[in-house]
């Protein structure tokens, strides 16, 4: 029997890594701190549309959740997790930083070393009958889960402790949006 994406996420045991909504343009100022939000790329007005919208199409398609949804300290990863999943859902993961760094030009040993850790998060499975979130940043492409478009998602299957994921697909805010049969 093949059943559809969606029809799996509703059974649970999956990781939902997600890149947050879409930023105001710019850059992240060299005076960057995490505790003042104005030194920061932000949501757009699209941004929080889009986290909004989010949450409530995987509430709508019955997606089991589990609490709390994981995001970097950036202000635009907390303010699309709030929006989408509540004020008091959030846990800040300072690891998810990791992923930002890795747009930059790292040692290919830092790289692996990210990576590496990357991967011993994502083989842990989530509690029984539920699915975690983690909201973040995209990856550079053909580094880790590749180039994510703004609240686009990508479906991960842990295999457990030191057994590795894999992927199972790859959806933008459209997929979910019309709900196809992937």
């Amino acid at each position: 029997m093949n059943r559809s994406l969606f029809e799996l996420l509703r059974q649970g045991g999956y990781i939902l890594y997600a890149r947050h909504g879409e930023a105001t343009v710019g850059v992240d100022q060299p005076n960057f701190n995490f505790r003042d939000c104005f030194t920061q790329r932000n949501l757009s007005d699209m941004g929080r549309r889009q986290a909004v919208y989010y949450g409530q199409i995987l509430r709508d398609l019955g997606i089991p959740i589990s609490y709390p949804i994981l995001t970097s300290p950036f202000c635009r990863t907390i303010e699309t997790a709030q929006l989408a999943f509540g004020r008091s859902a959030v846990q800040i993961d300072p690891f998810w930083i990791e992923i930002y760094n890795l747009s930059r030009n790292l040692p290919a040993e830092e790289q692996k070393q990210i990576l590496d850790s990357l991967q011993s998060r994502l083989e842990i499975k989530p509690p029984e009958g539920s699915n975690r979130v983690i909201i973040a940043h995209s990856f550079p492409r053909e580094i880790g889960l590749g180039e994510i478009p703004n609240m686009g998602t990508v479906i991960i299957k842990p295999l457990g402790k030191e057994r590795g994921y894999e992927v199972l697909n790859k959806l933008s805010l459209s997929d979910f949006m019309n709900r196809r049969s992937i």
